[in-house]
């Protein structure tokens, strides 16, 4: 059993400055890294000691595998925490950390390559019958050899990179006149993002939810799931909004989820946080879509739901101790549901809106949580992703997490960038979203009424939402003459309706 004193955190923004809460509560020092325009961000201070990364591009600061090794080792850590992105899944860094001598924080290189492989993880997946969307991933990626296999399959087809991830060099097909144009932009798109232009091809499914089950395993042999996370809320490929339980997951098909995931655990040895992703047909069948061998930028949901640390929990898996808890004894409680807060344009696609935050308020309210990599005066940079924070809620109930997710977003302040604050609460308060009626096309087949409305339209609800909690046996918002901060009608007032 190892004993880890200090780690260096090969990352950047929230999920640094996450990392180091935990490790400070746990006694461990920390050592974060920062590019030239990062040094004035929050994680470049944030831990007990920083070095900064020469040179200007990703690849010579925070992709540097050699750059992050050093800096671990002249600084005395033991360890090195890749966070998610980045090099989180990167086979080759995890491999060069242990060579090195150091502990990687997440599973061994081998599993990490073997699951990051989108076309070897769906044979697995087959082999141990665990239910894959029906597909091609065959040696062959020529033209003529696809071509065939999306007739075989039969049309609407998803053309994706094997080897990637976060929509990129992913085609959505309708016919065959469509295909080699699609094909074509997919192979060139990922080549440029991963190097790699292998593409396979799978049955595309009409109205999916898209939902994960959040694993944890120790080197002694231990598996369990801490539930799932519905992610069925997407704009280009990418999660805004994520909640836990699904809504309309039942009993039955949670568990067979769950045995699957868990299978895919013991069958590749797997170690530390991972999360396996599912895909959910509107008859309720799910099928394998990929394991994301890392923490994910949504776990507060799941930590939220079972009061639990997951990044302690790796930390210790790291150094040789059997997980603290048994399967039986990991209880969930209550609704989680998180938004992710972008610097993006969303009337023009979604497009990132990079700019200096003149003004960046985030409330602390009771039962929730705000995680971000920026403060006022901030630069959000084009050269990195545009998430500016994430906002979590809990409450007794969905329509409760709901009401106080929307008092969080109507108490928030963010001015200088384009964002999409008022997007996220124009979600919420939808009467499909409401109803639990969501799927991965949502934002798309809801974009008009999602559109921009008036000023007293956004205001009435947000006074909606302050109103719901106000009046709920469970709040834990008073509107007493003590407590008037989050009153309805001083959210009104903040939201331009008085």
């Amino acid at each position: 059993m190892s004993t880890i004193r200090k780690i260096l955190i090969a990352n950047r923004g929230e999920i640094a400055c996450r990392i180091v809460g935990t490790c400070r509560i746990m006694g461990i020092q920390t050592v974060t890294v920062f590019a030239a325009d990062d040094r004035d961000l929050p994680h470049a201070f944030a831990g007990d000691q920083a070095v900064a990364l020469e040179g200007k591009t990703l690849a010579e600061t925070y992709l540097n595998h050699a750059a992050l090794i050093d800096a671990a080792k002249r600084t005395g850590a033991e360890a090195i925490h890749p966070g998610y992105g980045f090099l989180s899944e990167n086979a080759a860094f995890a491999k060069a950390v242990t060579d090195a001598g150091l502990i990687f924080i997440g599973p061994p290189a081998d599993v990490i390559a073997r699951m990051g492989d989108k076309a070897a993880s769906r044979l697995l997946c087959q082999e141990i019958n665990v239910p894959t969307v029906p597909g091609y991933d065959g040696d062959s990626s020529d033209d003529a050899a696809l071509q065939r296999a999306a007739q075989k399959i039969g049309y609407p087809v998803l053309v994706k990179a094997s080897a990637g991830g976060g929509g990129k060099g992913m085609r959505i097909v309708q016919n065959a006149r469509e295909f080699l144009p699609a094909v074509h932009a997919a192979r060139a798109e990922a080549k440029n993002a991963f190097g790699n232009d292998q593409l396979l091809i799978e049955k595309y499914l009409m109205e999916p939810r898209h939902i994960e089950l959040q694993v944890f395993s120790d080197t002694h042999g231990n598996h369990v799931h801490l539930f799932e996370r519905e992610c069925s809320i997407q704009r280009r490929y990418q999660k805004i909004i994520e909640e836990s339980p699904s809504p309309v997951l039942t009993e039955k098909t949670r568990s067979a989820m769950v045995e699957a995931a868990l299978s895919i655990c013991r069958t590749i040895g797997y170690v530390g946080a991972g999360t396996v992703e599912f895909i959910v047909s509107a008859k309720g069948e799910f099928y394998f879509l990929e394991m994301n061998t890392r923490l994910q930028v949504e776990h507060p949901v799941t930590e939220m739901i079972t009061g639990l640390d997951l990044v302690r929990w790796q930390m210790d898996v790291a150094m040789g101790k059997p997980l603290p808890l048994k399967q039986a004894d990991i209880v969930r409680r209550g609704h989680a549901m998180e938004v992710r807060l972008y610097a993006e344009d969303t009337a023009r696609d979604f497009l990132p809106a990079p700019g200096t935050l003149r003004v960046f308020s985030l409330p602390q309210l009771p039962l929730t949580r705000a995680e971000n990599g920026y403060v006022q005066g901030s630069e959000v940079s084009a050269s990195y992703d545009p998430m500016i924070a994430k906002l979590v809620a809990w409450g007794e109930t969905r329509a409760e997490a709901i009401a106080r997710m929307q008092l969080l977003l109507s108490s928030a302040r963010i001015g200088g960038v384009k964002n999409n604050r008022r997007y996220l609460q124009r979600i919420l308060a939808h009467p499909e979203f409401v109803a639990g009626n969501t799927t991965t096309h949502f934002v798309k087949t809801h974009a008009e009424t999602l559109a921009e409305p008036s000023r007293s339209e956004d205001a009435l609800a947000a006074l909606a939402a302050a109103y719901v909690l106000a009046t709920s046996d469970q709040a834990a918002v008073h509107t007493s003459a003590s407590n008037t901060e989050y009153s309805a009608w001083v959210q009104a007032e903040l939201a331009g309706f008085r």
